[in-house]
């Protein structure tokens, strides 16, 4: 049985990617914030999800918090970062975008490394996180959201482009989607 972790699974897309997995025969860890709505989900398949409520802007906790987790699954084949953060931010107030750096890059960079030398130190697995098509532009109104998914997506080219220099089956997969009907879009 293939097992996998999803970084920010309480809502939105890291929810639905862990309700996928689960119908195709994983064991998922799911993580994030909010432990409610974490064994919310579990409870529609306590045998399949393994909990872990963390915030990835602790970073002082990650490494622990993944190792404990990676053991209790079993070993880690698949590892999705769905974690993200993002406001509008037309007055430019630092403490927003502070928190969107806090853990669209810093948070990021810290899970995307334990997991690449997880990987690295196995030999393969499968690393993919949820950028943005935001990363491709500024934007006006979310400036720290749109330049922090633009150094995700240079970050996991980066990684992509180690994986092949050190010879192993690692594969790092960015996913772009656009405006997504999720409580972060804050749109109509």
């Amino acid at each position: 049985m293939k097992k996998a972790i999803i970084i920010g699974a309480t809502s939105g897309i890291g929810q639905g990617i862990a309700k996928v997995l689960t119908d195709n025969d994983y064991k998922v860890g799911i993580t994030g914030r909010r432990t409610e709505l974490l064994e919310e989900l579990k409870s529609q398949n306590p045998i399949a999800y393994f909990t872990k409520p963390f915030d990835i802007t602790d970073t002082k906790l990650i490494d622990e918090n993944l190792n404990s987790l990676t053991t209790e699954l079993g070993g880690l084949d698949l590892l999705v970062i769905s974690s993200g953060n993002g406001d509008l931010n037309e007055k430019l107030d630092f403490k927003i975008e502070k928190r969107t750096i806090e853990t669209n890059v810093t948070g990021f960079t810290c899970v995307t490394n334990w997991a690449f030398n997880y990987f690295e130190n196995q030999k393969s697995g499968h690393l993919a996180a949820i950028t943005s098509v935001g990363g491709l532009r500024g934007s006006g109104i979310g400036p720290a959201y749109n330049a922090t998914k633009a150094y995700q997506i240079n970050y996991l080219e980066g990684l992509r482009q180690k994986a092949k220099k050190v010879n192993t089956s690692i594969f790092v997969t960015d996913i772009r989607p656009g405006y997504v009907d999720t409580a972060m879009a804050k749109g109509e």
